[in-house]
């Protein structure tokens, strides 16, 4: 079977990317330090289209960065990713949700050749959302995506570290076997979330758009005044 065309965006950090899948090719686009992804990555994905000539119901999928991540950057991208493929007219078209920790071990196995892949992204609040993964013929979860302090991030083995979370919180790596040779600038990007959502794509995995859902490890989503005074005092001590 071909490759599908896929429409692809990211909006689960301070970077927002929007991308095309089209014969195994893959264009894209990024904004960086962006406040609001909803009104950013819309146009992006709107000139991708443009400048193959296409039209939404020419793509057999919309894919987005799932999460974890920012919460309202993960629910601004599956929101998205919804209404556009209930506004592409019957039939609506199905929707490929992307874990970001995975998009970001395929964006340093693209940069390293590495196999064996720890994703390690900051989740703020002193905390990072991170996972480790294998590459055979396709990535294996070997550690799920987890929420911890960065000084519990507890790979399986050597590997190669990726993502900003390693440069968030820096002297929780530092004497780790895996701070040599890191990645810290990788981050999740719509390019490769499109590429997995090429190989989910073929697999059969897409989902009808109303299921489509952001992956959320944290319920709340700020310290209270209690928790960052406490939070101070440790950083103090």
């Amino acid at each position: 079977m071909p490759m599908p065309t896929i429409l692809a965006l990211d909006t689960s950090s301070e970077l927002a990317s929007a991308a095309l899948m089209r014969a195994g090719e893959i264009i894209s686009l990024s904004s960086s330090g962006v406040q609001t992804h909803s009104q950013t990555v819309i146009p992006m994905l709107q000139q991708l289209l443009s400048q193959f000539g296409m039209a939404l119901k020419d793509c057999d999928a919309i894919a987005f960065g799932a999460g974890p991540g920012s919460f309202t950057g993960v629910r601004t991208a599956c929101g998205v990713a919804q209404g556009l493929a209930f506004g592409a007219n019957l039939p609506v078209l199905p929707v490929l949700p992307v874990v970001t920790l995975e998009a970001m071990a395929e964006a340093c196995r693209m940069a390293t050749q590495a196999n064996e892949v720890l994703a390690v992204l900051d989740a703020r609040m002193n905390e990072v959302y991170w996972a480790q993964y294998r590459y055979e013929d396709g990535w294996l979860q070997v550690v799920e995506p987890t929420l911890s302090a960065a000084s519990a991030v507890a790979p399986q083995g050597p590997v190669t570290a990726c993502g900003n979370g390693l440069s968030a919180y820096a002297p929780s790596f530092a004497s780790r076997p895996f701070a040599s040779g890191s990645q810290p600038g990788i981050m999740p990007h719509a390019a490769q979330v499109a590429k997995l959502a090429g190989r989910a794509f073929l697999r059969g995995l897409a989902v009808p758009a109303r299921e489509a859902q952001p992956i959320y490890l944290r319920n709340k989503v700020a310290l209270t005044v209690a928790e960052r005074a406490i939070q101070m005092e440790s950083r103090a001590s």
